[in-house]
């Protein structure tokens, strides 16, 4: 490898190295591979330059590239891999040589990976540690003894080839341990585009399979993967001047920028689809390695068995056109893609029951000859998408290697503007696409809840299909629900069914923790917009499943059972039972009854924190990964600034609320028919450490109160004490009012970063407002705050329009100082 003319320098120091390095780095025209290649000529020009005036003569010595620099792929932080080879003939000599090389390196800043070596002692080095034989196996030679360096390659590749299978399964068990460590490429945020699953310690890893002889990678993109992630980390170097591989938010926008692209969404989208690639090679080589090594080891029986004949393979028909072969679903025979144009999804279909992979030589065979399907789908086509959707955990690899050979957006042209989407938010685990497959997969472990299980599992395919366009994408969804339904060939009923599931996919558990459930306007709405008791009964599925595929902050037993009990309500209102014109609040316990007659008895707050009570929300298991805390219910004379003391008492002793209500309780009459209490049931968890004492709790609700605890000054203290750690921007805090959401109160929602002391915040904004909280809903999903608040004036009445908006906005300048 030779540099080009106008990088040419007389100069071998580092001084002329590092102008020539400068001036190709800044040179716009020259980028991507064009750019490495040159950037590694530039090197091993000065390398060798450094080499030779050291040693002019030397004999056994050599100077050798291992690694990424062994494969001429030089970032602009890349560090050096070098290996110093000689025969051992004088040490004292290669001592000083690797002086005088690893000097200069170190002068300029360039970190350097180097070792000085024998054959044999490299032999036996890479025979123990396998990340040094894969370095080997890219040895170039840069200067000196040829026939040392080409030695050398020739026992390391032999013995790799020999070692295959013994430091294969190594080899496998390697990349899984990265994985489990740095995560899956394609569906992080912050991707470290080296380590992680699908990156380019995996591409590595599949030359070296490539070298083994044993199996082969699937080529088609590979080496375009490859090099989108090599681009991409060459502009991160540039834009961070760091040898990172870590893909920070705040560096997004600007390595996009430096790759010519238009945003830093459109960089990650790029960056998914070549680690789909990259993992999706991954998986389809390792399972050819293992059935590789399988039938090795088992030949030698064989052969013993039939004499010395070779087994046929057998052939298990899993369904027309379609058989299995040593552990795979392949094509039969006698299949003919070019004449049975729902092949592709009936193969799909009987790979996925049957939980086998679907061979990539099949899909492959299948994408590259199979018809289009007419337009509507025949009733095979829907019902084999319908079974794939319906087969579980194994769609999800089946749907891979559909996905690999572009048959889905054949079959479903607007999946193409959701493939390989990010989604910005802490919440999501998945990518656009894979979290509408995983959500079918939750879909079909309910499908047994539902009458139409078809319905449900196309809805669940399509709910998040409108966020490949702008604006709000449930309204883009309903629209394209619409066409791909009238495209698969549901009738007119049907695609109306899945176009207002599509449309109201959020409904429910926005409804269900956001309103009054108590309130008949609530419950009318969601009736309205649903239409019908068994598009309630998809609906009700659609939303767990679409939360239990978002990630463990989007759902918890205690979501679910306020959504199952909206589910009822609503349910009651279609069968014909009609709510009266007045809210009817749940009946009070027993207890709630006792504590609301002891606060109005004593004149002060009465509380009870246990961990588990009826009727409150029952405990999370450890299974849904979002515990709730214990509950706290506390009754205390109807007052102003109770919302504000309690809320400000709890963040005192770093008790975060998961959730929380508030209502007016009514006294029996016996007691006092003209009374009423505040009764406050909250779900708290302490941020750490153990949970206060309900005395210390309770007095310092005393104090709250009566004035004499300055919780604002407390809480101020606390936060100079403890300063903010520097992390990603949260989103302003919006604050808006709900049109039309309750008949007898103005409902003000609130959606903010959660934080500490945020509901004093709001509750004491609330109190200088001069306006009454008659109840609440307070929830945590994730790091964000999710609170509704039933307000009224003082007569009891909701606010006018322009009184509401301006405590909305009064309240939103509040949270944003």
């Amino acid at each position: 490898m030779t540099r080009t003319d106008d990088h040419k320098t007389d100069d071998t120091g580092p001084s002329g190295y590092a102008a020539a390095r400068l001036h190709l780095l800044n040179e716009g025209a020259r980028s991507g591979p064009p750019r490495r290649t040159a950037l590694a000529g530039l090197t091993d020009d000065w390398l060798t330059g450094l080499f030779t005036a050291a040693a002019p003569t030397a004999k056994g010595i050599s100077l050798v590239a291992v690694g990424g620099y062994g494969r001429g792929e030089l970032s602009p932080r890349s560090d050096l891999d070098l290996l110093l080879l000689h025969d051992g003939s004088d040490p004292a000599a290669v001592a000083a040589l690797a002086d005088r090389l690893w000097y200069p390196v170190w002068d300029l800043g360039i970190s350097l990976d180097h070792s000085v070596r024998t054959p044999a002692e490299a032999r036996k080095t890479a025979g123990e540690d396998l990340k040094v034989q894969l370095g080997l196996l890219d040895a170039r030679h840069l200067a000196g003894d040829l026939g040392l360096t080409a030695g050398l390659r020739t026992a390391i590749l032999a013995d790799w080839r020999n070692q295959a299978p013994r430091r294969l399964p190594e080899l496998q068990e390697l990349c899984a341990e990265r994985a489990e460590r740095h995560g899956e490429l394609r569906f992080l945020l912050e991707p470290d585009l080296k380590e992680a699953r699908g990156g380019l310690r995996d591409a590595t890893a599949l030359r070296a399979v490539a070298a083994s002889w044993l199996a082969d990678a699937p080529r088609e993109g590979l080496d375009d993967a490859r090099r989108r992630l090599l681009d991409a980390r060459d502009a991160l170097h540039l834009v961070t001047g760091r040898a990172t591989d870590r893909l920070a938010l705040q560096e997004q926008d600007q390595v996009a920028a430096e790759l010519g692209l238009l945003d830093a969404d459109t960089l990650l989208r790029q960056v998914y689809e070549a680690a789909r690639v990259i993992s999706y090679a991954g998986d389809v080589t390792w399972r050819e390695v293992n059935r590789v090594l399988r039938a090795r080891a088992v030949r030698p029986r064989l052969r013993a068995m039939l004499g010395g004949g070779k087994p046929a393979a057998e052939r298990s028909p899993l369904a027309e056109g379609v058989v299995e072969q040593d552990g795979e679903a392949v094509l039969a025979r006698t299949a003919r893609p070019e004449r049975d144009p729902v092949l592709p999804l009936r193969a799909a279909a009987a790979a996925a029951q049957a939980a086998l992979p679907l061979s990539p030589h099949a899909v492959r065979r299948m994408a590259a000859t199979a018809r289009p399907l007419p337009t509507p789908w025949p009733a095979e086509a829907r019902e084999q998408l319908i079974t794939l959707l319906g087969s579980g955990r194994p769609t999800v690899d089946v749907w891979e290697a559909l996905e690999a050979e572009g048959l889905i957006s054949r079959l479903l042209p607007d999946w193409e503007r959701v493939r390989c989407r990010p989604q910005r938010n802490a919440v999501h685990l998945w990518t656009v696409d894979r979290h509408l497959i995983e959500t079918a997969v939750r879909a079909s472990a309910l499908t047994r809840r539902v009458s139409r299980p078809d319905l449900l599992l196309v809805a669940a395919l399509l709910h998040d299909i409108g966020k490949g366009w702008p604006g709000d994408h449930s309204v883009a969804g309903e629209i394209i629900a619409k066409d791909v339904a009238v495209r698969l060939g549901f009738d007119r009923a049907d695609v109306g069914v899945l176009a207002t599931l599509v449309r109201h996919h959020l409904l429910l558990v926005e409804t269900a923790t956001r309103r009054d459930l108590d309130d008949p306007a609530t419950v009318r709405a969601v009736a309205d917009a649903v239409g019908s008791e068994s598009t309630l009964e998809l609906l009700h599925a659609l939303t767990e499943a679409d939360a239990l595929a978002t990630g463990p902050a989007a759902w918890s037993t205690w979501r679910g059972s306020l959504v199952t009990d909206l589910v009822r309500r609503v349910f009651a209102v279609l069968a014909g039972e009609h709510p009266g014109t007045e809210p009817e609040p749940a009946a009070p316990t027993a207890e709630q009854e006792r504590l609301a007659i002891e606060a109005h008895r004593t004149g002060g707050p009465v509380l009870a924190l246990r961990a588990q009570a009826e009727p409150g929300p029952p405990e999370e298991s450890a299974e849904t990964g979002e515990p709730l805390g214990v509950e706290l219910v506390i009754a205390v004379p109807d007052q102003p600034g109770v919302l504000p003391a309690l809320a400000g008492v709890l963040a005192l002793h770093r008790l975060t609320v998961r959730t929380g209500g508030l209502r007016t309780l009514r006294l029996p009459d016996d007691v006092d028919d003209d009374g009423s209490v505040l009764l406050l049931d909250w779900r708290v968890a302490a941020e750490y450490g153990s949970l206060p004492q309900s005395s210390r709790l309770r007095a310092d609700l005393v104090r709250a109160l009566d004035g004499s605890l300055d919780i604002t000054s407390r809480l101020a203290e606390r936060d100079a004490a403890y300063p903010r750690r520097r992390g990603r921007a949260a989103p302003p805090p919006r604050v808006t009012v709900a049109p039309a959401a309750s008949h007898h109160a103005t409902v003000i929602e609130v959606r903010a970063q959660d934080a500490p002391g945020l509901l004093f915040r709001i509750g004491t904004a609330l109190e200088k407002a001069a306006v009454r909280v008659r109840s609440m809903h307070a929830s945590t999903l994730g790091a964000n705050a999710v609170d509704a608040f039933y307000v009224t004036s003082g007569t009891g009445a909701p606010l006018p329009p322009e009184d509401a908006t301006a405590t909305a906005r009064v309240l939103e300048e509040a949270l944003r100082a």
